[in-house]
This record gives C-alpha cells, structure tokens and sequence, in this order.
C-alpha cells in the first residue's frame, strides 16, 4: 500500500524511506537505535491542504500515514520544501532558521532526521 498522496508530489519519499527501512532488519534496526524517536511529518501543498505522516524510529521502524502515537517532534513544512529536502537541495537547518520548516517537540531529536532522509536520496539515485 503506497504512502504517497498525490496532491503531495514529495509524499512518494515515504514510500522510498519505508523501502529502505524495510530492506533488511540491520538497517531498521540501526535507524531506530539512531533515531529513537518518533517523527511527524506535516505538509501543505500549493492548494493549502496539509497531510501528514510519520517514521516510528522508536519501535517498530515503519512509515505510516498520520502522526503516529504521540510524536516526539513534529516538522511542519511545504511540499516543495520537502522534496528540497529529501532531493538533498534544501538544508534543514537553513529551512529552519528562515522560518519554512516549524519544529514542534524535541529540536534536538529533529537533527537525528537528517541521514533518515538521506536514505531517500540513496533509493532514488539507485533507481
């Protein structure tokens, strides 16, 4: 079952990030041991509609759809800003600080997202 909404053209990386996290169990489980956390995700389109998703990189190491049990720290940003991100052309910390990228819960679990992200990148390029 895809993740991917296609009023949200970046939303596909969920897809790719639950691939890459699902490949092998030495790679979930090294993403949870790095991630501890669960990540929420909310993005706005172009039309001004939000969606939402999360990486449970607490237990189970999965991607799903919504913001997951009580997230340890939602980021809040726009579709083109996500895709930037994931595309590895956008910085999460510059996204921050000019204000396009809003940080609910633990800041400092939100730097350990980076190379979760990443992972996406890695599927993409290899595809």
């Amino acid at each position: 079952m895809s993740l991917a909404n296609p009023s949200f053209p970046s939303s596909a990386a969920f897809d790719t990030i639950n691939s890459a996290l699902q490949s092998s169990d030495a790679e979930r489980k090294d993403a949870i041991k790095s991630g501890n956390a669960v990540y929420a995700f909310v993005l706005k389109n172009k039309a001004g509609e939000e969606d939402s998703w999360n990486i449970d990189l607490k237990n189970t190491g999965i991607v799903s759809k919504g913001l997951g049990e009580k997230p340890t720290v939602t980021l809040s940003l726009s579709d083109d800003d996500f895709a930037k991100l994931i595309a590895g052309k956008a910085n999460a910390q510059r996204l921050f600080m000019g204000g396009k990228l809003k940080v609910k819960g633990d800041v400092m679990k939100a730097t350990k997202m980076e190379p979760i992200l990443k992972k996406a990148q890695a599927v993409k390029a290899k595809l």
